[in-house]
């Protein structure tokens, strides 16, 4: 008899994006993207610019007393961020 291997269209297409070194890339815009989402939008309307690098998110806010308030809470944006992608993408967050 002919064994069928179901599997799911998500996990195919990430496996393949994986084979094309393209998954990080996707998981890292993702993870931009969802900053708004996380932070909420009254921190959203103070960045100016969000970016990765070396598994690092640089958040730079307009306001100094708000890049203080958030650096206290940046192990919760970590946590909240890598779980709203589902991997995890950055170790930490710096504020500038």
């Amino acid at each position: 008899m002919f064994k069928r291997r179901e599997q799911a269209i998500k996990d195919l297409i990430f496996r393949n994006l994986r084979a094309q070194g393209l998954e990080t890339p996707l998981l890292q815009k993702r993870l931009i993207e969802a900053w708004p989402i996380v932070a909420g939008e009254a921190v959203a309307r103070y960045t100016t610019d969000v970016r990765i690098f070396n598994q690092t998110l640089f958040v730079r806010l307009r306001i100094p007393a708000l890049r203080a308030d958030l650096s206290m809470r940046r192990q919760e944006f970590v946590n909240r961020l890598n779980e709203y992608v589902g991997n995890q993408v950055i170790t930490d967050i710096r504020f500038c």
